[in-house]
C-alpha cells in the first residue's frame, strides 16, 4: 500500500491500539490515518491527534472507530464498501462444507496415518433450508452459491430486496420463522446496537435440533454464552466462526491478568477458549477478507480515498463532521 502512495507515510504492523505508542513515535501533524479493523480508535486515542482530518479504514465494517467522537472533532471517516462479497461469500462456504463433512476431523486422523472412517459420517447440503441473515452483497453473493447446492432459500433483511430475491429464487420471511426453518443459518449484518447479541439463546432454541450457524461478520451478533450451552447440549450440530467476540484479547491474557484486569474481558477469553476445544466448531482467525483479489482491491480503494480527500472531494464516506 505504501508504494502507491506518493505522501509521507508511517508505518505501525500489528498495531492494536494508538495507546500502544509512546508520544515520541507519534506525529503530531498526523492529518490522515489508515487502519484496520483490529486498530480502535477511541475519543482519548483522537486527542493525540489534533490536527486528524481523515481516518480511512481498510474495511467495510467500522465498528472499531468511535464515529461521534470523529464528528465533533471534524474528521471524515471513509470505509471499502466493496471489496471481497465473493471473498468472504467463498469462506463461508469452506467453513460450512468443512463442517457438513467434518473436514476437520478427517484432516487430524490422515496426518497421524489414520484412514478409518468411523465418526466421520458427514451430511449433503441439498435439500436443506439455508437461511441468510442479510441480504447485502455479501449476503447476495452466499445465497447465489447456496442455490447451486441445491438447497431451499430463505432470507431476512430490515431492508427487504424484492427484486433480488425474485432474481435468485428465495423467499424472505420474518426473523421467527428465519430462524424456525433453518437448518444453516449464516450471518451478514453489521455489527451495531441493533445486532449485538442477535442471535442469543432464544433465538437459537428456536432452531431445529442439528441445525448449524456460520459467521463470516461480526463476533458481537452471537451471545457466545448462548452459543457454548447450544453447542454442548447438542441442540446445535456445530457453527463455523470467522469471528468472535473480543477475538483481539485471545492473545493478551497475561494483561488481562494484571492489577487492572477487566472481568468482561476476561469472561470473554474464557468463553472463546471453550469454542476452541469444541469438536463440532470451526474457528479461523478473520480471515473471510483475506484472499490476494481482495486484499489488492482493498489498498487500491484506500488509496483512492485517500487521494480523493485531499483533493477536496472524499469518497465512501461513512461519517462527517458536524456542521455548525
Amino acid at each position: 500500500m505504501v508504494h502507491k502512495c506518493p505522501h509521507h507515510c508511517q508505518v505501525y504492523s500489528r498495531l492494536q491500539r494508538l495507546d500502544e505508542l509512546p508520544d515520541a513515535d507519534l506525529p503530531p501533524d498526523v492529518i490522515v490515518l489508515s487502519v484496520f479493523i483490529h486498530s480502535q480508535v477511541t475519543a482519548e486515542q483522537l486527542d493525540r491527534l489534533p490536527k486528524l482530518r481523515l481516518i480511512s479504514t481498510r474495511s467495510t465494517g467500522f465498528d472499531h472507530i468511535n464515529l461521534q467522537a470523529c464528528r465533533r472533532r471534524g474528521i471524515v471517516v471513509s470505509n471499502v464498501p466493496n471489496y471481497g462479497e465473493n471473498t468472504v461469500a467463498e469462506h463461508t462456504f469452506a467453513l460450512l462444507l468443512a463442517l457438513t463433512r467434518k473436514v476437520h476431523r478427517c484432516y487430524e486422523r490422515t496426518v497421524r496415518a489414520d484412514f478409518s472412517i468411523e465418526g466421520l459420517r458427514g451430511r449433503d447440503l441439498y435439500g436443506k433450508t439455508f437461511a441468510c441473515l442479510g441480504t447485502g452483497k455479501i449476503g447476495e453473493r452466499v445465497l447465489r452459491i447456496a442455490k447451486g447446492f441445491g438447497t431451499r432459500l430463505l432470507a431476512h433483511d430490515v431492508k427487504p430486496r424484492p427484486e433480488l430475491a425474485e432474481d435468485i429464487g428465495f423467499e424472505y420471511v420474518d426473523l421467527g420463522e428465519l430462524l424456525r426453518r433453518a437448518d444453516v443459518l449464516s450471518i451478514h449484518v453489521p455489527y451495531n446496537e441493533h445486532t449485538r447479541h442477535m442471535i442469543d439463546a432464544a433465538a437459537i432454541a428456536r432452531m431445529p435440533a442439528g441445525a448449524i450457524i456460520v459467521n463470516t461478520a461480526r463476533g458481537g451478533i452471537i451471545d457466545p454464552q448462548a452459543l457454548i450451552d447450544a453447542l454442548q447440549s447438542g441442540h446445535l450440530g456445530g457453527a463455523g466462526l470467522d469471528v468472535l467476540e473480543a477475538e483481539t484479547d485471545i492473545g493478551e491474557e497475561a494483561e488481562l491478568l494484571g492489577s487492572n484486569y477487566d472481568v468482561e474481558a476476561l469472561k470473554s477469553v474464557v468463553r472463546n477458549h471453550a469454542l476452541l476445544q469444541m469438536p463440532n466448531v470451526i474457528i479461523t482467525p478473520h480471515v473471510a477478507f483475506n484472499s490476494d483479489e481482495a486484499v489488492e482491491r482493498i489498498i487500491d480503494t484506500t488509496i483512492d480515498n485517500i487521494h480523493s480527500f485531499l483533493a477536496g472531494s472524499p469518497k465512501n464516506v461513512v461519517a462527517e463532521p458536524v456542521k455548525a
